[in-house]
């Protein structure tokens, strides 16, 4: 089909008719949706290979349709994606050249005998920069059960075919939770995250070369932890680490002697900054294109927001500030959550359309010792090749072992069982000679 307009309306002709549902013994409607897709501005030309994946909240199954023709829904609660390659002409050479474009539509309701669906489209391009490959927000457990802190960390790999640098990259924290929605007003997620921590690594732009499949390994605080917890490991080795001056006495944070500091820009906390421990926050990398000062002194990357609480004691207007980052600084996010607990993602869909998780539930006591990794595809040239499709849901291994446990071969539970295998990316087995 042609594509004249940014706006791509495509009109299914309504068709219902009646299917045996053999579980429920009666008759299930089943409804050809409407969809109207809002293309990316600037992208026109001829919608090819198109793909939706369509996933019924309420039981979980997922379905796959290869056309709009072929869309066909029960009366239910959707999360619809949306994949095509848009064939356009280039503005400067006049020949076509192939865009890809996404979509996601969460919570979609199908009733009655007709069903409109908007999808708002995104292009979305080859990130030729650092990913997140693991995050360690757990933590581990002292043995007498308590809470140890100190030891998350998480970890950015170079999973492309040349050197990076990793100098004046960022590292970002959600200010909103994925567990808790508000209609924040105004609504600037499409294009900034907001956010509450910033922490960048120092460097004059080549100071910290990175090669093709390898990692930078980012902690909380510098030092053998076993020291303190033996059922911890050691990050005295890490690349760097997060140091916060605390105002708190009674909260000091520790400085690893052996461990590079980040460039502390900004955190919420007058103590010291861990990660979430259940993980219900984003984590992100960006590419912030000015100096400290200039970011954090200027008004368009400060957002003030308004948003009402419902309780049962009443009815109360929010208002709040905080700094945003644009999206288009952003080079790599993740969202993380629980399933009992996930209420929305707090970046646009354009930067992550999935979440994961370790543990199920809040408070979840299986969650310590565990982190999620991503995915490996395959091996080029002995290094992981890593899979990165902007879907957390799809690109991680969820509740893994965590890297440096296998590594160092420490404990993985309160027990103090040490960890006696290895991986790649917490799932598919890596050759060792331990």
């Amino acid at each position: 089909m042609k594509i004249n307009t940014a706006i791509l309306t495509i009109i299914v002709v309504a068709l219902m008719f009646v299917a045996c549902d053999d579980k429920l013994g009666d008759s299930v409607a089943l409804v050809q949706p409407t969809v109207q897709l809002v293309m990316p501005e600037g992208v026109m030309g001829e919608v090819t290979n198109e793909r939706f994946e369509v996933k019924n909240v309420t039981t979980g199954r997922t379905a796959i349709y290869m056309s709009q023709t072929d869309l066909e829904l029960r009366t239910g609660l959707y999360d619809i994606s949306y994949d095509a390659d848009v064939i356009c002409t280039d503005t400067a050479t006049h020949q076509p050249v192939t865009r890809h474009i996404q979509a996601f539509a969460p919570s979609v309701e199908v009733i009655g005998t007709s069903a409109n669906i908007t999808l708002t489209a995104y292009e979305t391009v080859v990130n030729d920069d650092f990913v997140i490959s693991e995050i360690f927000f757990t933590g581990t457990l002292r043995p007498n059960g308590n809470q140890y802190y100190g030891d998350d960390y998480i970890k950015i790999y170079n999973n492309t075919d040349h050197v990076l640098y990793a100098d004046g990259l960022t590292l970002l924290e959600s200010k909103f939770t994925t567990t808790q929605k508000y209609n924040y007003k105004p609504n600037v997620m499409d294009t900034a995250m907001t956010v509450q921590a910033l922490y960048t690594i120092p460097g004059s732009g080549r100071d910290y070369p990175v090669q093709p499949g390898e990692e930078l390994w980012i902690v909380d605080t510098g030092i053998d932890h076993r020291v303190a917890n033996q059922n911890s490991f050691d990050c005295s080795h890490a690349d760097f680490e997060w140091y916060d001056v605390s105002t708190k006495p009674s909260n000091l944070d520790v400085d690893g002697p052996t461990v590079t500091n980040l460039d502390k820009w900004y955190c919420y906390t007058l103590s010291f900054f861990v990660l979430h421990n259940r993980g219900f926050r984003a984590w992100a990398l960006a590419r912030i294109p000015m100096d400290k000062e200039l970011f954090l002194a200027d008004p368009n990357y400060y957002y003030t927001y308004r948003y009402v609480v419902v309780a049962k004691a009443g009815t109360y207007p929010m208002s709040q500030q905080a700094f945003m980052v644009p999206n288009r600084w952003i080079v790599d996010a993740v969202n993380c959550s629980v399933a009992a607990e996930y209420a929305w993602n707090v970046t646009a869909p354009a930067l992550d359309r999935g979440w994961t998780h370790c543990g199920t539930m809040d408070h979840d006591k299986s969650r310590y010792f565990h982190s999620v990794r991503r995915k490996m595809l395959y091996l080029r040239e002995g290094h992981p090749v890593l899979k990165d499709t902007n879907n957390s849901t799809d690109d991680f291994n969820a509740y893994c072992t965590p890297s440096e446990i296998e590594r160092q071969g420490t404990a993985i539970d309160i027990q103090g069982t040490p960890c006696t295998s290895v991986t790649w990316d917490g799932i598919t087995p890596k050759q060792t000679s331990r």
